[in-house]
C-alpha cells in the first residue's frame, strides 16, 4: 500500500469524535415522512430541511435548479387476455415509454436471461439472440438498461421483467446518462417496459412456455424538463482553497428511500457540520453535494453539475466520493465499496482505522452518480457497509444496488426500520475521516503505479484471449514502463509527507497527479471521452480494447474479425497514446 494513502491527519480523532447522530437521526426520521420523487413537493421539503440546517450552522451553500429530463412512473397495467383472462400487479420504470395510460396487445414470447447473479450483473451489458420482432417478451431481472437495449434492438414490442422478489422493484430503464445531447438522445427507449413480481411472473412464464399467450398492457409516466434541486455546500481550505474533495449522494428517492438515501443524505449532512466546526483544520476546500435526478432521471444532478462545472473540476478537483446507503440494518461488514486502483489505499486505510474492519471491493460500476470518469477524476466508494454474505444466503436474498443488501430496496418497504443508528454512526465516521484525509493529505492520496499495474494486467489478459491474432506486446511494454516511471516518482517525493500543503514542492507532485488522473481514468473508465458521458451500462476496464477477449472466437477473414481487429488498432491507438502522455508528465517532473 502506497505512503500516500496511509498518511492521517492529526485532527482525524477529534473529527470523528465530534459526530453525534442528533442532526443525522432527525432527518432520517423527517424523510420516512416525504417520497422525494426529482422535482417534486416532498423533495423540496427535504431540500429545505438541509438548508435551513446548514443555515443554522453557517455553512456556506448554494441552491442551483437545472432543468433537466425526469421522468416519474406513475401507472402499469397487464392483464392476459388467452388462453385465461387475468389481470396482474405490474409497475413501469423510469425513462420507459409512456402509453398515456392507452392499451395495447400482442404476443408473448418467453426469453430466459436470468437473475442478476451478483450486484456486478445488474448494470451489465446483455446479449440477446433470439427472434423477438413484434412479440411482447417476458424475461427475468431488472429492467435494466442493457436488457432493454437489447430486446429494442431485436425488434421487441414490449418488454415485461420478472422480478427478483415478491415486491417489484422500482428502476429507470434507459441508457442515456444524464439529460441527453444530440449523440444520446436516439438511445432514449423506443418500448413500453413493465416489471411483475415473483410469484405472478413465474406463473406467466409457466403460461407461455405451454402455449399460445396474448396480452394487454398500459403504462403512464410523468416525463418532461423540469427543474430539480442541487444543493452544493463548501467549506473552504484554509492554505489551497481552489483545491477540492467532492463529496455527494442523491436525495430523490424511491418512495421513502430510507436505505437508498436518507442515511446517505444525513451522512453528508453531518459531515458538513462536523468538517465546518473543525474548518480551522481543512487545508482543501471540501464541497458536498445532494442531487436530485438520480432515480428518475439516470444521474441527471450529478452529470448537469460535471457539466455545468467542468472546468473547475477538471482543473481543482482531487477526487470525489459517492455516499449511497450507508448505516442500514444487518450491515455490519464493507465488502464490493468499490474504488478506483489508484484509491485503493485510501479507501481501505479510512476503514480499517475507523472501524477496525478489512474490506474489499473493486473496479467501481457504471452507475451510482459516477459522473465525473470522462473528465478523468479519480474516485473510491459507492455503496458503503452491507450485510454479510452468509446472512444473504441464510435469509435467501437476492442482490440489490443499495439499502445495505435489504431487498427492500426501491421498494415500499425502504421505511425506517431499514436504517441502523449503530452502523450509521459507524459509517459517518468513515466517509468524514475519508474527507478529511484527502482534503489535508500534503500528497494527494492516489498511486497511479498501482494503475499502471492494473494496465498491465488488463493488457495480459486481453493478449492471452487474442494470441497471434492481434499483437498488443507493444501497450504491454508501455504499461510497465509507467509503473516503473510511477514508481520512482513516489520514491522521489517520499520526503514530503511532512510537508505543507502550500510547499512548492507539493504543489508541483500534485499536479502530476492531477494531469495523471486527467490521462488515465478516461482510457480506463470510458469510450466517448472526455467532457461527454457513456453509456449506462458496465463499462470494462481499457473499454477500447475489450473486444480483444472475444476475437478467437470469431472466424479469420470474416467480416466480423475484420471489424473487430480495426477497432481494436484504433483502440490500441488510444490506449498506447494515454500511456505515452502519462510518461511524458512524469518524465517533466523528473521521475
Amino acid at each position: 500500500m502506497s505512503w500516500t494513502a496511509t498518511w492521517k491527519d492529526p485532527h482525524e480523532q477529534a473529527v470523528t469524535a465530534a459526530v453525534t447522530l442528533d442532526a443525522p437521526w432527525a432527518l432520517v426520521e423527517r424523510f420516512d415522512t416525504l417520497v422525494r420523487d426529482s422535482g417534486g413537493k416532498a423533495e423540496r421539503r427535504g431540500i429545505e430541511y438541509i438548508i435551513k440546517q446548514l443555515a443554522k450552522w453557517g455553512v456556506p451553500h448554494t441552491l442551483h435548479e437545472p432543468e433537466l429530463l425526469i421522468s416519474v412512473p406513475r401507472r402499469a397495467r397487464l392483464e392476459v387476455l388467452a388462453p385465461e383472462p387475468k389481470a396482474l400487479t405490474a409497475k413501469t420504470p423510469s425513462m420507459s415509454l409512456s402509453m398515456d395510460g392507452h392499451w395495447q396487445r400482442g404476443p408473448l414470447a418467453y426469453v430466459p436471461t436470468g437473475q442478476a447473479g451478483a450486484i456486478t450483473a445488474i448494470f451489465e451489458r446483455a446479449e440477446i439472440s433470439a427472434d423477438v420482432e413484434g412479440r411482447v417478451v417476458l424475461t427475468e431481472g431488472y429492467p435494466s438498461p442493457g436488457k432493454v437495449a437489447a430486446l429494442q434492438e431485436r425488434g421487441a414490442r414490449a418488454a415485461i421483467f420478472i422480478s427478483p422478489g415478491e415486491r417489484i422493484h422500482e428502476g429507470i430503464c434507459t441508457t442515456i446518462w444524464g439529460s441527453p445531447d444530440l449523440d444520446s438522445i436516439g438511445r432514449k427507449p423506443k418500448i413500453p417496459v413493465l416489471a411483475v413480481n415473483k410469484s405472478e411472473g413465474r406463473w406467466l412464464r409457466d403460461l407461455a412456455q405451454s402455449g399460445a399467450v396474448k396480452v394487454r398492457y398500459s403504462t403512464k409516466l410523468d416525463e418532461g424538463w423540469r427543474p430539480i434541486p442541487v444543493l452544493v455546500a463548501e467549506i473552504r481550505g484554509t492554505v489551497e482553497p481552489e483545491k477540492f474533495v467532492l463529496l455527494h449522494g442523491h436525495i430523490d428517492s424511491w418512495h421513502q428511500g430510507i436505505g437508498d438515501n436518507a442515511t446517505g443524505d444525513a451522512t453528508l449532512l453531518e459531515t458538513a457540520r462536523v468538517l465546518w466546526q473543525h474548518r480551522q483544520h481543512l487545508r482543501r476546500s471540501v464541497r458536498i453535494a445532494w442531487w436530485s435526478g438520480h432515480s428518475h432521471g439516470r444521474y441527471a444532478g450529478s452529470t448537469w453539475f460535471a457539466d455545468a462545472f467542468a472546468m473547475d473540476i477538471d482543473e481543482n478537483c482531487v477526487l470525489h466520493i459517492n455516499c449511497d446507503s450507508p448505516g442500514c440494518r444487518w450491515a455490519t461488514v464493507f465488502e464490493d465499496v468499490f474504488w478506483m486502483s489508484e484509491a485503493e489505499g485510501i479507501a481501505r486505510a479510512v476503514i480499517r482505522d475507523v472501524t477496525g474492519q478489512d474490506s474489499s471491493g473493486g473496479r467501481p460500476l457504471r452507475a451510482g452518480d459516477k459522473s465525473f470518469s470522462n473528465i478523468g477524476v479519480s474516485t473510491f466508494y459507492m455503496l458503503s457497509s452491507t450485510m454479510p454474505k452468509d446472512m444473504v444466503k441464510e435469509k435467501n436474498y437476492y442482490p440489490t444496488g443499495g439499502c445495505g443488501g435489504n431487498i427492500a430496496w426501491h421498494t415500499e418497504d425502504d421505511t425506517l426500520e431499514i436504517a441502523d443508528r449503530d452502523h450509521l454512526l459507524r459509517d459517518i465516521k468513515v466517509y468524514a475521516a475519508a474527507v478529511l484525509r484527502a482534503a489535508n493529505s500534503p500528497i494527494y492520496p492516489l498511486d497511479f503505479a498501482a494503475v499502471a499495474a492494473e494496465f498491465e494486467q488488463t493488457l495480459r489478459r486481453y493478449q492471452e484471449a487474442a494470441g497471434s491474432q492481434f499483437d498488443l506486446g507493444e501497450a504491454v511494454e508501455d504499461a510497465r514502463a509507467l509503473g516503473q516511471d510511477a514508481a520512482r516518482f513516489y520514491d522521489r517525493i517520499a520526503g514530503l509527507a511532512s510537508a505543507s500543503v502550500d510547499d512548492p514542492r507539493v504543489k508541483r507532485a500534485n499536479e502530476v497527479q492531477r494531469r495523471l488522473a486527467r490521462i488515465l481514468v478516461p482510457i480506463n473508465y470510458t469510450r466517448a471521452g472526455r467532457f461527454r458521458h457513456d453509456p449506462a451500462v458496465d463499462v470494462p476496464p481499457l473499454p477500447d480494447l475489450e473486444p480483444a477477449a472475444r476475437l478467437a472466437s470469431l472466424e479469420p477473414g470474416s467480416e466480423a474479425h475484420r471489424v473487430t481487429v480495426i477497432h481494436l488498432t484504433r483502440g490500441r491507438n488510444r490506449v498506447r497514446s494515454g500511456l505515452r502522455a502519462a510518461r511524458q508528465v512524469l518524465a517533466e517532473a523528473g521521475a
